[in-house]
């Protein structure tokens, strides 16, 4: 049996774990159990938060502890949260100041988009808080209802009792406008955040034409303003049915998210691997989405998968195959048979 070059792979969800449906394949699955028997620890690393998670969570066990841990780490909110998937806890966030938060929500404003602002759940009580200055685009809401998110609305960041659980910040928004107000705003808070812009995830059951009609025209229609109550949505009871209407990518719609400039997800991997005693060159990392960069850079062994957007695909010392193609169970199996 080779000797194991690796203790930790690092594996982003959409786009790498999950296939073009949404879902983790039973190929897949299995190569995660081959490689945990191994030793190997995968470890999620997402751009979604730990309740959007929780179907992929459940597909590979990652609520179980590893030996010789003291939790099931997965890495969510692109980086910002690590949470123990077996408790809900977190154990370890790195928070945006008030004061920048309040300046980049000031900017959606004048934009007339509402703010996604994602707490920490643990502590906050609750996942997104929504600041209606604008409307929420029906992806977003196609999206909470499907993954159970709970939500509060407020008409101002002014009524946030919770500012100091904030991870993040975000508005979805037509490509066309994003090129727009997406780009001002990136180009005004570069040098003190870290930003990362991408498709979203839609679904196939939301015609595109039904969706433009339902989305309000830039400026118009502010639901919920004002409405301090939380809203529930309920999370679909067939994990099946979630998965079988989600497209990997729509690129009529792009979400901006915005960070504090520490958060990438190769320094939450860093500080979990610190935490476990695991050198950073035996860290192996695989994903496609900018998001992902920073942890292929930083990894021993940086993966792209075959459907990686350039940056990522140029930066990998290795490419596995597309997610429609298996390629973390791929790139599970050369790592095994020492090949990588």
């Amino acid at each position: 049996m080779p000797e194991r070059r690796y203790d930790i792979l690092a594996v982003d969800l959409d786009g790498t774990l999950l296939d073009p449906r949404g879902k983790v394949t039973e190929r897949t699955a299995s190569a995660v159990r081959r490689a945990r028997e191994r030793g190997l620890e995968v470890v999620i690393c997402t751009g979604r938060s730990l309740v959007e998670s929780r179907h992929a969570i459940e597909a590979i066990e990652a609520r179980t502890i590893p030996r010789g841990w003291h939790s099931a780490p997965v890495v969510v909110a692109g980086g910002a949260m690590i949470a123990d998937a077996m408790t809900g806890r977190t154990l370890r966030r790195w928070p945006m100041d008030l004061g920048l938060v309040t300046r980049v929500i000031g900017r959606f404003a004048e934009a007339r988009v509402a703010t996604m602002v994602l707490k920490d759940p643990f502590e906050a009580g609750f996942d997104y808080l929504i600041v209606d200055t604008g409307p929420l685009d029906p992806v977003n809401l196609w999206w909470f209802e499907k993954m159970g998110v709970t939500r509060r609305h407020v008409a101002s960041i002014a009524e946030d009792g919770h500012p100091e659980h904030t991870v993040r910040v975000g508005f979805a928004a037509a490509t066309t406008a994003m090129y727009g107000v997406g780009r001002e705003i990136m180009a005004e808070f570069a040098h003190e955040t870290t930003m990362h812009h991408f498709a979203a995830v839609s679904g196939k059951a939301m015609d595109r034409r039904a969706r433009d009609a339902a989305r309000p025209a830039h400026g118009e229609g502010i639901p919920g303003a004002g409405d301090l109550g939380f809203v529930q949505n309920k999370p679909s009871e067939d994990v099946d049915a979630i998965g079988s209407d989600i497209e990997a990518k729509d690129d009529s719609i792009h979400i901006l998210e915005v960070f504090d400039k520490r958060v990438s997800k190769w320094a939450a991997i860093e500080w979990l691997a610190g935490e476990r005693g695991v050198r950073s060159d035996r860290v192996a990392a695989i994903g496609d989405e900018i998001n992902d960069l920073a942890m292929v850079k930083g990894a021993g062994l940086g993966i792209a998968m075959g459907n990686a957007v350039g940056s990522v695909r140029e930066a990998a010392e290795a490419v596995a195959p597309s997610n429609a193609e298996d390629g973390v169970a791929f790139a599970i199996d050369r790592i095994l048979s020492g090949e990588w």
